[in-house]
């Protein structure tokens, strides 16, 4: 079955599109990368999209046209791939709410699925965090199960850390794909990834770049421990999995509080990336001391995985685990995230599904995702 997997993560630095050929059943498929495309927004919608997720007010009209806009540019990335079978969109997240005590988690993803099934003419996967927020989960991370059928490896414990504009984990103990997945598989967000980073990019390039290429500005500064320890005794580095974050808590407002703090001491604008980067280096290996062990490798993927300077700050913080990318076990590391979610709407149209409890912390395994368009009726 050919899919196209369409995501926009917290970074909003475009749409990746991937197609691929997929085969097989439950967690033993077989995926070919036939096609990718990254795809940017226009500006005007980024910067709208950045508003939304930082608070500004909107009315529901605004709303509703924001949704049709993002839905359109999904649509438009799909298009320019080809004709598929299947399309599964993660959508844009404007707002995610971890669950609590006594209340259940919230995420909300603009680009409905209905609009983009309409202008593809092709059966559209979407709302793919709802089912396991609505079992007591986090809604995220999603893509850990993926990371299991497609990256564990028969003799090596194994991380599969994504770094997008958030971070997160999933920890693969050995697995030789004979049985059902092993127990010991976690995962959860570790934190900031590039979103504190690109912000202050942005803000300090006057919005002409939006991200540090290869970390070559942080890499003219000094990191501040001082800065990167007061940091870390923020309360969600300290709560146990399964969690989930978002620019509600590592958005403008926590990178405006860093900046303040970081002018007391006098850092240069290279110094405060370099010293964002690091923290986001720093909580991935905080977050690694929760671990059942250590893992003998990890696989890097998202943007952050093109940070040499931010792949050079995790080496300091684990120096005895190898560092790969997912390239290096031939998974298209810049795409990863659009295959994964290209399985889940896979997983989801042959009824298998799609959560990790364990990951989640949902109450049970779940189908994800709605299925609009074409054959709906039989298929959802």
């Amino acid at each position: 079955m050919q899919v196209i997997g369409l995501i926009s993560g917290t970074s909003v630095d475009g749409i990746d599109a991937s197609l691929v050929e997929v085969t097989g059943q439950g967690y033993d498929v077989r995926v070919e990368l036939l096609a990718t495309q990254t795809t940017d927004y226009p500006t005007a919608l980024r910067d709208r999209i950045l508003a939304v997720c930082g608070g500004a007010s909107q009315t529901m009209a605004e709303i509703a046209q924001l949704d049709d806009e993002i839905a359109i540019a999904f649509a438009d990335a799909a298009n320019q791939l080809g004709k598929a079978d299947l399309i599964a969109s993660h959508g844009q997240t404007i707002y995610h709410r971890p669950p609590t005590s006594v209340r259940l988690g919230y995420s909300w993803q603009l680009g409905r699925g209905t609009l983009i099934a309409d202008l593809t003419q092709t059966p559209t996967i979407c709302n793919f965090r709802n089912a396991d927020i609505a079992a007591g989960g986090q809604g995220a991370p999603l893509v850990s199960p993926v990371d299991v059928s497609l990256l564990s490896h028969p003799q090596r414990h194994r991380c599969v850390q994504n770094i997008g504009g958030i971070s997160n984990l999933t920890y693969l103990p050995p697995w030789d794909k004979t049985d059902t997945p092993p127990a010991g598989i976690v995962g959860w967000d570790t934190g900031p990834g590039n979103a504190l980073i690109d912000w202050a990019v942005s803000v300090f390039s006057d919005g002409r770049l939006t991200y540090d290429h290869n970390g070559t500005w942080a890499a003219q500064g000094t990191p501040c421990q001082s800065l990167i320890d007061q940091w870390l005794t923020q309360p969600f580095f300290r709560q146990p999995p399964p969690k989930s974050t978002g620019r509600e808590l590592f958005g403008v407002d926590y990178g405006q509080r860093c900046w303040h703090a970081a002018q007391t001491l006098d850092l240069s604008q290279a110094d405060f990336l370099a010293t964002l980067t690091a923290f986001t280096a720093a909580t991935v290996a905080a977050s690694y001391q929760q671990l059942p062990r250590l893992p003998d490798e990890v696989l890097l993927c998202g943007g952050g995985s093109q940070n040499a300077y931010l792949r050079s700050q995790l080496q300091v913080r684990l120096p005895n685990i190898h560092f790969l990318t997912t390239d290096d076990v031939g998974l298209n590391s810049d795409f990863k995230e659009a295959i994964a979610f290209a399985i889940l709407g896979y997983w989801r149209w042959h009824q298998h599904p799609g959560n990790l409890p364990e990951v989640t912390g949902a109450s049970k395994p779940c189908l994800l995702g709605q299925i609009f368009g074409i054959e709906d009726s039989v298929n959802s």
